[in-house]
């Protein structure tokens, strides 16, 4: 091989074939060569590509590290308040389970940004009230409006957190897509963490069951609460320190699943007409449709982000213009289906919201669409897609507002 190589250095080709044929050979003569060779420009980038070793991961800097060990400590203790005081365990999440999330994430792009004090007075502002409102809200399982309420206020609180996220950005359309590809790798990254902690867990249980100490509920009373509610802060701070290496993840699996969904979709739509059953009588099939919605738009999000990596790929566009034409046609059938309920039953605070969130999420939609047809066939961009998902985010903040703090007042919290 050594022979070859020396034989072969200003020949490419063969080089290239040396190397298909016995890979880890010609690394091992080809780094006893170099040293030697390295005037040569075509070697240096060998050497590169023999040798080049992939970013690894890091750890930030002690202060951040610290911030973080803070914050993970913080939303421990909010999760362990029920423990602590004395509540019913159940009452609390139910209504606060987001404010251990949210607010700490803030605080952390709050402080990573060095915000000035008017830039984050107003998320402040939003949580304290937020937390007051939620928890003043009277107890009645019975009451429509109260659990709209109790369902919204994480999405609000969310679209509270990327105004933090973006800090001075707040009117970048790209700015705003990369609040939601980082809202992807979190979620693909704690789901990581949340399946090993919860593996570490039944591993500790089970071993001091061996020998006879029983610590279930010791272990998930006090410790494991603990590490659950530190994932999403853990999570975050390994996306900001090791981007090249997470930041690949999420538009991966949109890519993997993309084509998956649209087959799944078509044999499902043909089904329900075949079948003749459509969701006019069932209203959790209605909310499994908005949840499809939902699950479509972040798809189209992450692809179109593994799309734009290249010039246009035009198989993955019209892949996805296909998905969103048939989302389009289920959040069709999904709002005749809450009109024909709301002319069958009449209003309810139910059946607005429903009705509302499946409005905004077809007209914005219909944007999205619009603009993949233009991009797979015509001469639109990826980035006028971007843009028609990024720039309709504040009509989601205002409308979860509305739902959350609103209507619970109209219908008299019933």
């Amino acid at each position: 091989m050594k022979s070859d190589i020396l034989h072969n250095l200003d020949n490419p080709r063969q080089l290239e074939k040396l190397y298909r044929e016995d890979a880890s050979s010609f690394k091992k003569e080809f780094n006893q060569i170099y040293p030697g060779q390295q005037d040569k420009a075509s070697l240096a980038f060998w050497n590169e590509r023999l040798n080049y070793e992939a970013a690894k991961p890091s750890w930030g800097s002690k202060t951040e590290l610290v911030i973080v060990i803070v914050f993970a400590l913080l939303a421990g203790l909010i999760a362990s308040i029920p423990n602590i005081t004395g509540i019913d365990n159940e009452k609390f999440l139910f209504r606060n389970i987001s404010f251990i999330v949210f607010p700490l994430l803030s605080a952390y792009f709050i402080w990573k940004q060095k915000l000035a004090f008017k830039q984050y007075l107003f998320p402040l502002l939003a949580f304290i009230i937020a937390a007051v409102y939620i928890n003043l809200l009277p107890t009645n399982k019975e009451s429509s409006s109260i659990m709209l309420a109790f369902i919204h206020l994480p999405i609000f609180l969310w679209t509270i957190f990327g105004y933090s996220f973006l800090g001075v950005n707040i009117k970048s359309s790209q700015s705003r897509i990369g609040f939601l590809r980082y809202n992807g790798d979190l979620v693909v990254i704690s789901g990581i963490l949340l399946l090993s902690t919860v593996l570490f867990s039944a591993i500790t249980v089970n071993l001091f069951d061996l020998i006879g100490i029983n610590i279930e509920i010791f272990y998930f009373q006090n410790i494991m609460i603990w590490g659950i509610a530190a994932i999403p802060i853990v999570a975050t701070y390994l996306i900001q320190t090791n981007v090249q290496l997470i930041n690949k993840v999420s538009p991966i699996i949109a890519k993997i699943f993309t084509p998956l969904v649209f087959i799944n979709l078509f044999i499902y739509l043909s089904a329900m007409v075949y079948t003749k059953k459509y969701p006019y009588q069932d209203r959790n099939v209605l909310l499994l449709f908005n949840v499809l919605l939902m699950g479509v738009m972040a798809l189209i999000l992450f692809s179109i982000a593994e799309a734009g990596k290249a010039t246009k790929n035009k198989f993955s566009l019209i892949v996805l213009f296909g998905l969103s034409a048939l989302t389009l046609i289920v959040n069709a059938i999904a709002l005749s289906a809450i009109v024909y309920r709301i002319n069958e039953f009449g209003f309810s605070a139910n059946r607005i919201a429903v009705l509302g969130g499946n409005l905004l999420i077809f007209i914005n939609l219909v944007l999205v669409s619009y603009k993949l047809f233009l991009t797979s066939f015509k001469n639109g961009t990826i980035e006028e897609i971007e843009e028609s998902i990024a720039g309709y985010l504040p009509v989601y903040a205002i409308w979860t507002g509305l739902i959350t703090f609103l209507v619970p007042l109209l219908f008299q919290f019933k």
